[in-house]
């Protein structure tokens, strides 16, 4: 007799990372604003497929911190830098539930294609709390 295991989207389901992205987009975001420079966190509704930031700032100067954990890059410096002046990063094809952001830049965007792995359902050993932050950290060892 044959067993029927109902079959359902997760972390290591190929065909949700095969498709196109469902789009997510935020901009004009202002991180010189924060008075005590903490990171800004951003959560995405899904797990993610891949993630583009543009630091659509005029000054060179201005420079964006972008982390996977808000410990990654207060602590640790576990993060990367997308300088001013309109540089865009590469297409980071991560899994990724939050994405924590700091600097001088006035006018950040990040644009995201999302999997339809709601976030809720991340069972992970390597997914880990520390303080406010829930996410695949620098504080786990990414």
């Amino acid at each position: 007799m044959s067993t029927f295991t109902k079959y359902k989207v997760g972390l290591h389901n190929v065909g949700s990372y095969q498709v196109s992205g469902k789009p997510w987009v935020t901009g004009a975001i202002d991180l010189s604003a924060a008075e005590d420079q903490s990171p800004l966190k951003l959560t995405f509704p899904f797990v993610t497929n891949w993630i583009v930031i543009s630091n659509n700032s005029e000054d060179v100067g201005k420079t964006v911190k972008v982390g996977f954990s808000g410990q990654g890059l207060v602590n640790e410096n576990l993060y990367f830098e997308v300088g001013g002046e309109g540089t865009v990063s590469p297409k980071l094809e991560v899994k990724a539930t939050q994405l924590f952001l700091t600097g001088s830049s006035t006018n950040v965007s990040v644009m995201a294609g999302l999997t339809f792995i709601p976030t809720d359902t991340i069972d992970n050993p390597n997914v880990s709390t520390v303080g406010a932050y829930k996410n695949w950290t620098g504080s786990a060892g990414i």
